[in-house]
């Protein structure tokens, strides 16, 4: 059971990091060498340096704020090593030049994941997104 909350805790410092953008906390949410792919939604795949640059440089240059809503993660443990696919609903507030409503990005999403128990607690060693939708408002 410890495993399980320990597990929840991580997914949700990745949301709280990401909205934040608080690019260092991600340093104890991924393994120094983790793979991530965020192609389906319009990103980039690569290892986690190369992704947390892209992070950084990105979302707030596209968005004005972001919310991560991850929820009912399907959990499969396996001693010091786990996978998981979390689904993720994802709220943006576009940056623009249009005058009025802001415009707003919603996306659905799953992550996949595979985590394993480091000396430092759990952590994410590889993250895929499976996209479900995205409405622009």
């Amino acid at each position: 059971m410890s495993d399980r909350l320990e597990i929840q805790d991580l997914l949700a410092r990745y949301s709280h990091a990401i909205d934040r953008n608080d690019w260092d906390a991600l340093d104890a949410v991924f393994t120094a060498d983790a793979r991530i792919d965020y192609t389906a939604a319009g990103g980039i795949a690569g290892d986690y340096p190369e992704v947390k640059t892209w992070l950084a440089a990105i979302l707030p240059a596209a968005f004005s704020m972001t919310q991560h809503l991850a929820a009912t993660t399907q959990l499969d443990l396996d001693g010091d090593s786990a996978t998981a696919r979390t689904i993720l609903f994802n709220p943006m507030v576009v940056r623009g030049e249009a005058e009025g409503e802001p415009q707003m990005l919603f996306a659905g999403l799953w992550y996949r994941d595979r985590l394993i128990r480091t000396d430092d607690g759990w952590r994410i060693s590889e993250r895929v997104e499976e996209k479900g939708y995205t409405k622009v408002l």
